[in-house]
């Protein structure tokens, strides 16, 4: 009851200080709730058990290739079969090949993104079905019936949770062919790996996995591998066998792994494999949260210990009427638990809001951040924040001594407050400690914004304004090569007279876009160049593109022609390539009208010639993958020649979205089944692709502001703090002759001093931190003397404007009146 009777008393006694007690409860609110927040998501994408059966025995295997930068080189079905038989720490191995499918027969035809598995991967992956079942060893085979299983997701969302699916007959196109599948079940919620499908189909309904070049083609590398380990058995001991075993494999055929290539195989546990984008950029995120925590917390208890230290009078009578010391640190615990009360409702409230932005923003680097709330669990982690806060508060302020003369703590009148060394030590101790902290945000949110800086003021070498992509995909159901050929070629006709159109193209990969596209890369030689190492072929970007592509895009030709209409199967075969290309290979010469011709092995799998072709023409380097652009090898190829279409590319006089309609309407009545999807111009696509970049300048940089804030106040607290503690000494100097500017100075170094020091110590921290966390994160940097410089300037410019209302009123010290009161 007597603790009843002292958090009362403790509501009382901060009524009378409201300004104090919401500055608190705020304070506590940000830091507390950034916490809980964050950890709500770490938790969720981080650490939260998979749906997956026995997750620790599921494994992802990965081969790469780092000697021609290829760090997931994915599987051929080959090296599938050499690598499976008769291993020992493996049970089975579950393959997966992603593929897009242009679906008929649900709705709308549109294309969404699939899966192609064998019979077992559901078993490896350990899976279950809500409705209907799994696909099995059963639905493998050349004359297995095509099945589908739907992903929850799509089934919930796009489906309506339609029971009535199951068993429905869809057509499924490839653009390699078209196949009929029924569906027959659909997965239990589940994270979608490696990328996020829509349905699951067996092997049957992707007419390239059943061809010659995939089934016997080891360069033709498509297909993810995921194992099981088997009971018993460790992931060293896994990563052991698979790599005795791939050593085996690549020594057979030396022709295919070439030691210039380094290739070797990686096995990791699935729930590692999933997290590892994520898992950077949350535990550097929970870091600076813990950051804002240790400022909140420093701030807070710079407050009660100068609320403290102003009530030692109060303190000291309690003490001598016969209150224990016990008694005092228990009301002083009452207090500070209503404070941190106050402060952890406060914190439920903005991290409600909080989880919502910050799930946003993971799930650009996690599927399974994807619509997260607030878990409820973590309201007891706030409470114990809490009451770890309060404890430490109550804890911190130094109590009056028990033999102090009673006269002493009654005559500390006259407007000022009798400091104690050990006091004004630990208030600009948890100054510092608030200025270190904020120094580290503040360094990180200026990389980040450095980083954003230089990637939107980089300029791409082409148009992206007025320029507007469509995914067109192949439809190859009762249509020939020719009449696919023939309706790309009227879809462009038709398009052009649009009113509003310029120029209209076609291609295969869309810029910054389409990730699977835009990474193809072959080998190729050219007549008369001279090899890489002497040893080597080169290799090149492949880009496949219609005539007048480069005008479309607003690329100028710096040598020779465009293609033209003419360039097309049976006629001679030409390339147009990059300018660092014909640099490289021919310098001070002329490239155009030199054979090029591709050596890669992969080709004989994907219907490409490797006759020789001749260079027409020179172009800019054109970087279609990176925001900032780098010198790049590409050859383009005319899609007449050998296909590889499915992209519309759109330039407009005007705005180029008020066409869309125009041109979706146009094309259906070429093609009524035909998906118009995915209009956008280049500009917001590549915007897009920078939102992660973006996200991350505004998380870090609104941590950084709210702890330079917090700091800010801090700062000035213990000024005037110090301000109050020093009136008499000020009064005396000012009578021996001192001016009121001489006072300004005094107050205003004392706050550079410990915005200073707090820089110091930050600077030390963060090379600590950066170099200890760079040795197992490669993605850390050092910042730059710009980061650190601009973080100290702006740590000491705020010390300055933080120091200025104290020291004005030190300026303002009157002598007399302080003598007075002496």
């Amino acid at each position: 009851m007597s603790f009843l009777r002292d958090l009362k008393v403790a509501v009382r006694s901060l009524w009378r200080v409201r300004a104090l007690w919401i500055t608190v409860a705020l304070t506590l609110a940000l830091g507390i709730g950034a916490n809980a927040a964050i950890f709500s998501v770490v938790r969720a994408v981080l650490l939260r058990p998979l749906a997956n059966r026995d997750e620790d025995r599921l494994l992802y295997v990965r081969q790469s290739m780092p000697g021609i930068g290829v760090e997931n080189a994915t599987f051929s079905v080959p090296e599938i079969q050499d690598m499976e038989p008769s291993l020992k720490t493996i049970t089975e191995l579950g393959t997966f090949s992603t593929v897009d499918f242009t679906v008929v027969g649900l709705g709308t035809p549109r294309e969404i993104p699939a899966g192609v598995v064998d019979g077992h991967y559901f078993e490896v992956m350990g899976l279950r079905p809500v409705l209907g079942r799994l696909l099995t060893a059963t639905d493998d085979g050349p004359n297995a019936a095509g099945a589908i299983v739907l992903t929850y997701r799509f089934w919930s969302g796009s489906l309506h949770s339609d029971p009535s699916v199951i068993g429905k007959r869809v057509r499924l196109d490839s653009g390699l062919g078209s196949r009929m599948a029924t569906i027959v079940g659909v997965l239990e919620p589940s994270v979608p790996y490696p990328v996020s499908t829509e349905i699951i189909a067996n092997v049957v309904t992707s007419p390239h996995h059943l061809s010659a070049t995939m089934v016997t083609g080891r360069e033709h590398r498509m297909t993810e591998v995921f194992a099981r380990l088997a009971p018993g058995a460790t992931l060293e001991a896994a990563r052991a066998e698979l790599r005795t075993r791939y050593a085996a494999i690549t020594a057979a055929h030396p022709d295919v792994y070439k030691p210039e290539h380094h290739s070797a195989i990686g096995v990791t546990r699935m729930h590692d494999q999933i997290n590892s984008r994520a898992n950077t950029i949350l535990w550097v995120l929970f870091a600076a949260s813990a950051l804002l925590f240790v400022i909140s917390c420093s701030n807070v208890a710079n407050l009660v210990l100068a609320r403290t230290v102003r009530r030692e009078s109060e303190l000291a009578v309690r003490l001598a009427l016969g209150a224990s010391t016990a008694a005092l640190r228990r009301s002083l615990l009452a207090e500070s638990l209503v404070l941190c009360g106050s402060g952890v409702l406060a914190a439920l409230l903005l991290a409600w809001p909080m989880v919502a932005v910050l799930g946003r923003y993971a799930a650009r680097f996690s599927v399974r951040a994807d619509g997260l709330a607030l878990d409820f669990n973590l309201v007891w982690f706030g409470i114990a924040l809490a009451l770890v806060a309060a404890v430490f508060l109550a804890l911190i302020p130094r109590l009056p001594a028990g033999d102090a003369p009673l006269g002493a703590a009654l005559t500390g009148g006259g407007g000022s407050v009798r400091v104690t060394g050990g006091s004004s030590r630990r208030l600009r101790i948890f100054a510092v400690m608030q200025i270190t902290a904020s120094f580290l945000l503040l360094t990180g949110s200026a990389v980040l914004m450095r980083t954003l800086y230089t990637l939107e003021q980089t300029r791409p070498p082409f148009d992206t304004t007025h320029v507007l992509a469509v995914n067109l995909p192949v439809m190859t159901y009762e249509r020939t090569p020719q009449q696919v050929q023939d309706f790309y070629h009227e879809v462009q006709r038709r398009v052009s007279t649009l009113p509003g159109v310029t120029r209209v193209s076609t291609g295969f990969s869309v810029p910054w876009r389409d990730e699977q596209g835009l990474d193809i890369s072959f080998t190729f030689a050219a007549q008369g160049e001279t090899r890489k190492n002497g040893l080597d072929d080169w290799r090149a970007k492949f880009r496949s593109v219609s005539p007048g592509f480069f005008e479309t895009l607003g690329v100028p030709m710096v040598q020779g022609r465009d293609f033209r209409d003419s360039d097309k199967e049976g006629a001679e075969r030409v390339v147009i390539v990059s300018q660092s290309l014909a640099q490289k290979l021919f310098p001070g010469q002329q490239a155009l009208n030199r054979e090029l011709r591709w050596t890669d092995g992969v080709m004989k799998f994907i219907g490409i010639s490797l006759e020789p072709r001749r260079i027409v023409g020179v172009v800019p380097d054109v970087d279609d993958e990176n925001i900032i652009p780098s010198p790049t090898m590409t050859v383009y190829q005319p899609t007449d020649q050998e296909g590889w279409q499915g992209r519309l590319f759109v330039r407009a006089q005007q705005d180029p979205y008020s066409l869309t309609p125009a041109i979706t309407r146009t094309i259906h009545e070429i093609s009524a089944e035909q998906p118009v999807e995915r209009a956008s111009t280049l500009a917001d696509i590549r915007a897009e692709v920078l939102t992660p970049d973006k996200l991350n300048a505004v998380v870090f940089g609104g941590f950084a502001a709210v702890a330079l804030l917090i700091s800010v106040v801090g700062v000035a607290g213990v000024l005037a703090f110090s301000v109050s503690g020093r009136t008499r000494e000020f009064g005396i100097r000012m009578a021996l002759g001192a001016q009121p500017r001489d006072i300004l100075k005094d107050v205003l170094a004392q706050g550079l001093a410990i915005a200073g020091l707090g820089v110091g110590v930050g600077v030390v921290f963060g090379f600590i931190f950066a170099s200890g966390i760079s040795r197992f994160v490669t993605e850390v940097r050092l910042p730059g003397l710009l980061a650190f410089g601009a973080s100290a300037f702006v740590i000491l410019a705020a010390a300055v404007i933080a120091s200025a209302v104290p020291a004005a009123r030190a300026a303002r010290v009157n002598a007399v009146e302080a003598l007075r009161a002496e």
